[in-house]
């Protein structure tokens, strides 16, 4: 990708984040909106990582901003205030505690092990959760089909079941 059609994605992707509800927006609306702005497909894996780097740099920078009203004892107006003040330099620096992203642009949300990770993915414009082990070639950490992938439905599902799975692993280790 040239860097005349990242910067216009970049662009694009910002105007529709400026004119969104950040409390309800969700980054593949945002990178729909700006593919039908702009004509073209941006769930290619590059294009889909810009997007997704624009997206987390343009939060942090609200949050940042959030945060220094507050200590300013100023009303939060970051959302007028959003301006493109910082240089491409600093939007490639990570802030201390940013979010983790693997090669294809997915967001790491915690390692389980050295070889096993949970992480949040988006196929076929489904949002998923993964829990899969890792390998390394050349370099690069890959998936192995070592691993599940659970919709959020599925993970909702999972999750409300986690204490009754708790209970039934303490059940079973006091047998032991």
């Amino acid at each position: 990708m040239d860097s005349e059609l990242a910067k216009q994605i970049e662009e694009t992707v910002l105007e529709v984040l400026k004119n969104s509800d950040m409390d309800s927006t969700t980054e593949f609306q945002v990178r729909k909106a700006a593919s039908q702005q702009l004509g073209i497909d941006l769930s290619e894996p590059a294009r889909k990582k810009l997007v997704r780097n624009v997206v987390q740099t343009y939060l942090e920078e609200q949050q940042a901003k959030a945060e220094a009203a507050t200590e300013e004892g100023e009303p939060e107006q970051v959302e007028e205030e959003a301006e493109e003040e910082d240089s491409d330099d600093d939007k490639k620096k990570k802030k201390k505690g940013a979010k983790e992203f693997d090669d294809e642009g997915d967001l790491i949300i915690c390692r389980l092990s050295e070889k096993r990770r949970v992480t949040l993915t988006e196929f076929r414009g489904k949002s998923l959760v993964s829990i899969r082990e890792y390998y390394k070639k050349d370099g690069k950490e890959l998936p192995s089909s070592k691993g599940i992938s659970l919709t959020s439905e599925q993970w909702s599902n999972f999750s409300k079941n986690v204490p009754a799975i708790e209970k039934a692993i303490k059940k079973l280790e006091g047998r032991l």
